[in-house]
């Protein structure tokens, strides 16, 4: 998992891409007056448009990744704003037909299709009012504060753009509230569940002193190259905009959440509950698989890959010679304290650690490498007893953040060291630290491909990075191997799951038990897991529709080539044309395959017209 405070956003507008540096078009094919020249120059002109009213419309995603051009604005969540952008996303799709694209060269011809695909999606999203979740509990306006952590402070502009957003924040939380107030009239709220988990969330911004508000975190450490009278007098500002403005926001959302949204949430926790639910559930299930399967289809699947898991699984309980079955081998493994540690900092060290024994090894799986670096941080106390036990933060395209992986430190007695392996290849390397790193160094393709997100590519690829640890040597013992395959089966279990929870009427509890049977994940791990599933539908679905379809392409490859098949060239194209739907990454793939089988000259790997310059 990657970009969990973002979360808010990728419902809102499904596939927003990601700030980065202006970056030149592609040269356009033949003369200046041909219709191919014609197509593609207006093409490129349709891809800027968009992407600057996307950062407009998205300013904190813009910030975020280095686009600082609206570092002062907060979000516009007014219904009107909401559609107007609906209306750009008609006007858009509609200046897209107008092109030719028979006249369009091949590569375009994809950005085509995929600039077609996110915006029609965008309005299935719209048709579902979306909108109308502007917050759970993985994010939402409450974790705002979390900003002031990652965005980068460093001139008087960087804060006087802060204390602008600080001042206005009023009508940032007004606009969330009256959202979620029409939601409540409309029949679209959370499950009361895990709606339940927000409030706590919400108090920990209402302090008594503004500097131990997150919001003040930067005017903290201002940089001595800013004068001390100008730094007094900014600190001065933020304390008075945290305590008038941020803090009684705050009391509002608070008030509201308590006396009015959670007597008013929905008892059910299933997606088609909601007005036209099992559609909308059918729509996300494609959304996020980038398939045409149905949830049905997904739940059968997830039924005969646990079973093949678990055949594996069992093996090395064999292997150990432990003296029970299987479920007793679960219990010894979330019970023996040999397996934790019972100091954070130690549970730090030993990702760290591991990071570094991964790090050497990546150079017998990939002819290219990123030349952003990683390290690890550890995920605010505040958020860490309802998220993820860790997630991947991508690079500042502008070269002013390095890729991070956030690890949860929260009760390490629940957080086994038999997983931090197989997570580390996940949330670090070769996961999504590598491949958004990899993405964000591209040229040559337009913003939107580069700095997109498809769930079904970036969350397969990295469920497919914990494969090549395994074939790289990374699980060192057979308990190592086992927590690799329990992390396999968690993702398998979700396809069982999240349709059981959303298509096939399962109660929390069943999602629990049916965890709890099938993976060795710790009791707390597996009761936030749930309450993620049930907030955020369909999304956990993309993880093992995205590593199958990769192994799959991988298996091919093998079959087709025979002695010809080089996996380090393999994993290049994987990941070499940006985020890609399965669809499309199948035909590209296939295509390699043609041409490594004709032995063909070498060519630069699809979408990638060189790699980044060193910054």
């Amino acid at each position: 998992m990657h970009i969990p405070r973002l979360i808010v956003a990728a419902l809102l507008v499904p596939m927003l891409a990601i700030a980065a540096p202006p970056s030149t078009s592609p040269t356009p094919p033949g003369s200046a007056a041909s219709p191919s020249a014609t197509a593609t120059r207006t093409l490129h002109r349709l891809f800027r448009r968009d992407w600057d009213r996307r950062m407009r419309e998205h300013p904190l995603t813009a910030s975020d990744l280095g686009d600082r051009r609206f570092n002062g604005r907060w979000p516009d969540r007014s219904l009107a704003a909401i559609q107007r952008a609906h209306r750009a996303d008609l006007e858009t799709l509609a200046a897209l037909h107008r092109i030719d694209r028979a006249a369009l060269d091949p590569q375009d011809r994809i950005s085509y299709d995929l600039f077609e695909w996110q915006h029609e999606d965008a309005l299935d999203a719209y048709r579902f009012h979306e909108y109308l979740f502007p917050l759970n509990q993985l994010g939402g306006i409450q974790t705002a504060g979390d900003y002031a952590q990652t965005l980068r402070f460093t001139t008087r502009k960087d804060y006087a753009d802060w204390l602008s957003r600080l001042r206005t924040f009023g009508t940032y939380m007004d606009q969330t509230i009256a959202l979620l107030r029409l939601g409540i009239a409309d029949g679209y709220t959370l499950p009361r569940v895990v709606a339940a988990r927000i409030p706590p969330q919400i108090a920990l911004n209402v302090v008594a002193d503004p500097a131990r508000s997150p919001f003040y975190a930067p005017f903290a450490k201002i940089p001595t190259t800013i004068d001390a009278a100008d730094a007094a007098r900014l600190q001065a500002e933020a304390r008075t905009a945290i305590a008038t403005v941020v803090v009684p926001a705050y009391r509002r959302l608070g008030r509201f959440f308590a006396d009015d949204y959670l007597p008013h949430c929905r008892t059910s926790i299933a997606a088609d509950a909601l007005p036209d639910g099992p559609a909308y559930y059918a729509y996300l299930v494609r959304h996020f698989t980038t398939t045409n399967l149905t949830p049905a289809q997904v739940h059968a699947i997830g039924l005969a890959k646990v079973a093949q898991i678990h055949r594996q699984m069992l093996a090395i309980i064999r292997e150990v010679h432990f003296a029970g079955g299987f479920q007793a081998f679960l219990r010894y493994l979330r019970t023996s304290p040999r397996f934790y540690y019972r100091n954070p900092a130690h549970l730090l060290e030993a990702y760290e650690a591991q990071a570094k024994i991964i790090d050497p090894l990546l150079v017998t799986e990939f002819h290219r490498l990123p030349r952003i670096p990683w390290g690890i941080k550890v995920i605010p106390a505040d958020q860490a007893p309802n998220t993820y036990p860790a997630y991947s933060y991508p690079p500042a395209a502008d070269g002013s953040r390095a890729a991070y992986m956030f690890v949860n430190l929260y009760k390490p007695q629940t957080r086994p060291k038999y997983e931090i392996p197989v997570l580390t290849c996940h949330e670090g390397r070769p996961g999504h630290a590598l491949q958004l790193s990899l993405a964000t160094e591209m040229r040559g393709l337009p913003k939107f491909r580069r700095f997109g997100y498809y769930n079904a590519y970036g969350e397969g690829w990295a469920l497919y990075a914990e494969v090549l640890c395994g074939e790289m040597g990374v699980y060192r013992t057979p308990y190592q191997r086992f927590g690799a395959l329990s992390y396999q089966s968690w993702r398998a279990v979700r396809l069982v799951v999240d349709t059981g929870i959303h298509s096939e009427g399962w109660t929390r509890q069943q999602a629990v038990d049916y965890m709890k049977a099938n993976t060795a994940l710790s009791d707390q791990n597996i009761q936030t897991e749930v309450d993620r599933y049930i907030a955020w539908p369909g999304q956990s679905l993309s993880y093992m529709i995205g590593e199958m379809t990769i192994l799959k392409l991988r298996a091919e490859a093998q079959h087709a080539l025979g002695p010809r098949f080089d996996i380090k060239s393999f994993n290049d194209e994987i990941l070499s044309g940006g985020t890609l739907p399965m669809s499309v990454l199948s035909r590209a793939v296939h295509a390699w395959i043609a041409r490594t089988a004709a032995n063909a000259p070498a060519t630069a790997p699809t979408g990638v017209a060189a790699p980044a310059e060193p910054r």
